[in-house]
């Protein structure tokens, strides 16, 4: 796993306050968080454990996030940053939808962190969402590449090819299009939350996949799109086919939905 970490709170709220108005809500779950934090603790439920690269800054979040992580069996390597840890509060309305604000700038690893770099070639699979476009040409050692098509900036950058892209159809920025990379990844897929989602295979076979529904009530959404995309990055790693890895990654994102936060803490 490959990305960024925020210390995150989510607060329930009957819904998101208009502008100038004061709104009270209640703190529901805080723990590490944010797109890399997420899929590294469902890489490693899946898997048995996972290694995070990350970066986090020199404050008491970034050594809560060290802990709580390992407890989860994720091995933490962290390039260290002066300055505190992004946080982020989201709020969840009564719909379980999540409205998000991050607090600093994100903190991202760098080819020049000393971290192990070297080792991302004996990996089975990397997912990547976030880092330098040199972090990803090094991350295409990996048998399988997984990436956030949010970064598709950086996937352009690197010159390199994931073979799994994966994002929202409703985010604008997670939105490809074709001619964005020179040639589209092998699996390109966009979620659309209750509906499943479609895909394309080999740039060209298009199909859908449907929704799985929650094992129980619905919490919030908090995290969904970020377990379903460690499970498909899991699932191909293991060397599932296309149609299997989505039903696996639907699967991760229904139980999610059923669950306060993005994960349940330790």
């Amino acid at each position: 796993m490959i990305g960024h970490v925020e210390w995150t709170s989510i607060a329930r709220i009957d819904r998101v306050p208009e502008r100038g108005e004061v709104a009270h809500a209640d703190v529901v779950w805080e723990g590490p968080a944010g797109g890399g934090a997420v899929a590294a603790v469902q890489l490693a439920a899946l898997a048995g454990e996972t290694t995070f690269f990350t970066a986090l800054g020199d404050d008491d979040a970034a050594r809560k996030t060290t802990e709580t992580l390992g407890r989860l069996g994720v091995r933490v390597l962290p390039a260290h940053r002066a300055g505190p840890t992004r946080g982020a509060l989201s709020l969840v309305d009564d719909s379980g939808e999540r409205t998000t604000t991050t607090l600093g700038p994100r903190l991202q690893p760098a080819l020049d962190d000393p971290l192990p770099w070297s080792t991302l070639a004996s990996y089975d699979v990397v997912h990547f969402v976030a880092g330098a476009p040199e972090v990803l040409k090094q991350a295409r050692a990996a048998r399988v590449l997984v990436a956030t098509s949010r970064e598709l900036a950086t996937v352009a950058a690197s010159g390199v090819l994931p073979d799994a892209l994966a994002g929202s159809a409703a985010d604008p920025a997670e939105r490809y299009e074709p001619g964005m990379l020179d040639a589209p990844p092998e699996l390109l897929v966009f979620t659309e939350g209750r509906q499943g989602g479609r895909y394309h295979l080999r740039g060209d076979l298009a199909g859908r996949y449907p929704a799985v529904p929650a094992p129980g009530p619905e919490a919030d959404s908090y995290g969904m799109g970020d377990n379903f995309a460690a499970a498909l990055a899991h699932a191909l790693g293991s060397g599932a086919g296309a149609e299997d890895a989505l039903a696996a990654a639907a699967g991760c994102a229904a139980l999610c939905a059923a669950t306060r936060g993005p994960y349940q803490l330790p």
